[in-house]
């Protein structure tokens, strides 16, 4: 009976060793045998080594695999095999449909690189173009314009003499000048005041008219010509600007520092002279071409003489006091009008008086040439 079992339990043995060594010839058939008969399904787990070659351990049980490289990833699986394989004599199929899809996650390498920051080329523009357009919209009136040489040239190497010509202005104006003018604000009504002022600005039309024409502003010069003829008629001799006020007809006063400026004349060293306040060396020029294109210097009280040409005043000191009567009252006139300008309030604001009211001119100047 010993020796029977022992015989038997031989025999089993060795039965069970072929089928292992079957199931070790087959592989993916023994696995799949067995998962038909569990009815388990098995999870591929694929590794990629460094030389790019890919490791496929399959699995039993619901384990989690882990996604294979891109290079890794087109290799076929050891499990697609498998599932390719028919199954053996016997076994049944497994349903498909029946089994769980496998989870997979994707782990991304921590050595990978972030991807760069993409900056829009266009929309960088745009806020550049915006940017260029807030600067347009801030102006201030004692800054250096740029890209216009002419007020970038603050060119004073007078700057001595020229300060102290513009203080001994001030105290001008305000120990005499505007004394005077506020008591003549005070006895001439508003009205009157602008009819003086008008009436000058009639006479000396001619100069207007002479620059806009050397300019080429032929329109100006039409409307120039036609108001002085209208203010003369209906403006009661020029008293009142008939052209501006029903016409509508008005233009920029032209001078011959303009005309010179337009032509390319460089305005040269700031200037500062007493009573006539500031120029540069071109519009000091361009002032004694307009005292020689004002009619009233050559026709009514002749400071220019021309021989043959009309006159109405001949004595030359009449003339002389006449002139020096005429510029103290347009002054005067001026002031009264302007009664309230002052630089008290200017001082306070800025350091350089002197620098800002030179800068202011220089800008003025330049701007007037421009248009």
């Amino acid at each position: 009976m010993r020796n029977e079992l022992v015989r038997w339990m031989f025999g089993a043995g060795f039965a069970l060793g072929l089928v292992g060594l079957s199931g070790c010839a087959t592989g993916g058939d023994s696995l799949g045998s067995l998962e038909a008969a569990l009815n388990v399904p098995s999870v591929t787990v694929s590794v990629t080594e460094g030389d790019g070659r890919s490791l496929t351990t399959p699995l039993l049980g619901g384990a989690r695999s882990i996604a294979p490289s891109a290079d890794a990833s087109e290799a076929p699986s050891a499990a697609d095999g498998a599932a390719a394989t028919p199954p053996a004599d016997g076994q049944a199929q497994p349903d498909p449909q029946s089994l769980p899809a496998p989870q997979e996650t994707s782990q991304t390498p921590s050595d990978v690189p972030p991807a760069p920051l993409q900056v829009s080329q266009a929309g960088y523009q745009k806020d550049l173009e915006a940017e260029k357009e807030a600067e347009k919209e801030l102006y201030d009136p004692f800054a250096k314009a740029e890209g216009t040489a002419e007020a970038l040239e603050e060119y004073d190497p007078l700057e001595p003499f020229n300060v102290a010509m513009f203080q001994f202005n001030r105290k001008l104006d305000e120990w005499v000048v505007k004394p005077v003018a506020t008591v003549y604000d005070k006895v001439l009504p508003d009205t009157a005041e602008l009819a003086i002022r008008n009436l000058f600005h009639n006479v000396r039309f001619t100069q207007r008219l002479i620059n806009n024409l050397a300019q080429g502003k032929f329109k100006g010069a039409g409307i120039e010509a036609a108001s002085f003829v209208v203010n003369t008629t209906l403006g009661f001799g020029g008293f009142w600007d008939f052209a501006k006020d029903v016409c509508g007809w008005q233009t920029s006063d032209e001078d011959t520092g303009q005309t010179l400026g337009t032509y390319g004349v460089k305005p040269g060293p700031y200037l500062v002279l007493p009573f006539l306040g500031s120029f540069t060396i071109r519009d000091g020029i361009g002032f004694i071409g307009d005292l020689a294109l004002d009619p009233f210097n050559w026709l009514v009280m002749p400071a220019i003489k021309l021989d043959g040409a009309p006159k109405l005043i001949t004595k030359d000191d009449t003339i002389l006091f006449g002139q020096i009567g005429i510029r103290v009252g347009y002054m005067v006139n001026e002031r009264a009008i302007n009664i309230e300008t002052t630089f008290e309030g200017v001082e306070e604001t800025v350091v350089d008086l002197y620098g800002a009211v030179r800068n202011a001119y220089l800008q003025k100047r330049a701007r007037a040439i421009r248009e």
